[in-house]
């Protein structure tokens, strides 16, 4: 391996992720805006023309936002490489410490840090001009710096530990190093699952007990039914900073929870919460989320692999323009790079993704009311702006979850 094939091959698949990034953007907006004129057929009775057309405007609006966040991005990508960001960034990273460990580590801080103040344009740009032109921004300049600020610090006490631990087994294990300080990152996101919903969710929410009441009853009645033990069903305060709707499991063990936000509840009626409910429940029974983890963890243990491979290769870092070769930049250089190779294979994850949510969707049918979660899906979809609308390749690179009609269909033949 060379420099001049490391600087192509970089350079090849940034601009053929970023063309096709923007490109399925593209083909998005054509599709959502093909189709505002009218409510599908599907949704003709239950979504008005103007919730419609709110949403396909939303859509439209996103997706102008994420073309200039793409390329943004992108050339942030270029300078922290080519442009010699992570050189600078290094350098001044030597004035801190003489210790390779704590080099390192003040490297990745300075990165994190900068790479925050530079989004902030973007994000301020979503939350109070996008969202809160669409009616859904909830959120106060005090709250959206506070929470920058909260995940600065909370980055800190826990990445840094993290951080030296990790650059020391990188210069003492030797050949198998990425195995040691995978096993560390595995026990660490481990415990972090099992942390965050009762140390480090409420540093940015308030999480209030579900009260006593026909939903309290139904909810407990549907977890007896499926044999699901948490450690409590909560009311997360969403409309903080949005006016969106969602619910979510959270936790590992005995400290899992059951959280709605408050603008789902407000919304809903009990038995849609209970089938919205069932549909996450289904992803416990199919062991989705165990599933979920142990391709992750396999994936980062690959990623791990091949950083190995390419650590104490000069042209890695040299093709990259990068003149300051160390443990810590080796693991900032790859984890920056990587999205750029691995978009062209994210319909895979997607696919996956979609196939977990009809599964969900049947165990829902079949524990609660298909007819009811058709409901909740639909109120959902109205008041988060969600179109009804999308085009097939961006969906397949993108969607998380099945389109509305392909979804509400595959309901409607199990009622």
């Amino acid at each position: 391996m060379n420099a001049h094939t490391v600087y192509t091959a970089f350079l090849f698949f940034l601009v053929f992720s970023t063309a096709l990034q923007l490109y399925l953007s593209v083909r998005q907006s054509r599709a959502v805006l093909k189709h505002r004129h009218a409510v599908p057929q599907d949704f003709s009775a239950t979504v008005p023309l103007e919730d419609h057309q709110k949403a396909a405007d939303y859509t439209l609006a996103k997706q102008r936002l994420a073309r200039y966040r793409i390329v943004f991005e992108t050339l942030l990508l270029l300078v922290f490489t080519f442009g010699g960001g992570l050189n600078l960034l290094a350098a001044l990273s030597m004035k801190f410490s003489d210790g390779p460990i704590t080099q390192g580590v003040v490297l990745v801080a300075l990165f994190a840090l900068v790479n925050t103040v530079l989004s902030l344009p973007l994000d301020w740009y979503g939350t109070f001009r996008l969202e809160a032109r669409f009616g859904f921004n909830r959120s106060t300049p005090a709250v959206f710096f506070g929470d920058r600020i909260k995940g600065l610090l909370l980055g800190a006490v826990i990445g840094v530990p993290l951080l030296y631990a990790a650059i020391y087994l990188m210069g003492v294990t030797g050949a198998l190093w990425w195995l040691w300080v995978w096993l560390l990152w595995l026990g660490f996101s481990l415990a972090l699952l099992w942390a965050f919903p009762k140390w480090i969710a409420p540093m940015f929410n308030k999480f209030e007990p579900l009260p006593e009441g026909r939903l309290k009853t139904q909810i407990e009645n549907l977890l007896e039914r499926t044999g699901f033990k948490s450690n409590g069903i909560f009311v997360m305060d969403g409309s903080k900073r949005s006016g969106h709707g969602n619910a979510y499991f959270t936790g590992l063990g005995a400290n899992k929870r059951i959280v709605f936000y408050d603008t789902l509840l407000e919304d809903m009626r009990p038995d849609e919460v209970e089938a919205v409910l069932a549909h996450e429940l289904g992803h416990f029974k199919h062991k989705h989320i165990v599933k979920q983890m142990l391709v992750t963890f396999a994936l980062a243990l690959a990623v791990l692999f091949v950083l190995g491979l390419l650590m104490p290769q000069a042209a890695f870092y040299t093709g990259l323009g990068v003149a300051y070769p160390s443990h810590a930049m080796a693991l900032l250089l790859f984890l920056l790079v990587l999205p750029v190779f691995a978009f062209p294979f994210s319909p895979l994850g997607s696919l996956m993704s979609r196939k977990n949510e009809f599964e969900a969707d049947r165990f829902a049918a079949a524990a609660a009311s298909a007819g009811d979660l058709i409901a909740a899906l639909t109120k959902l979809y109205r008041s988060n702006a969600s179109s009804l609308v999308s085009d097939k390749w961006y969906s397949r690179f993108y969607d998380s979850h099945p389109g509305a009609r392909e979804r509400v269909a595959a309901l409607k033949k199990a009622v």
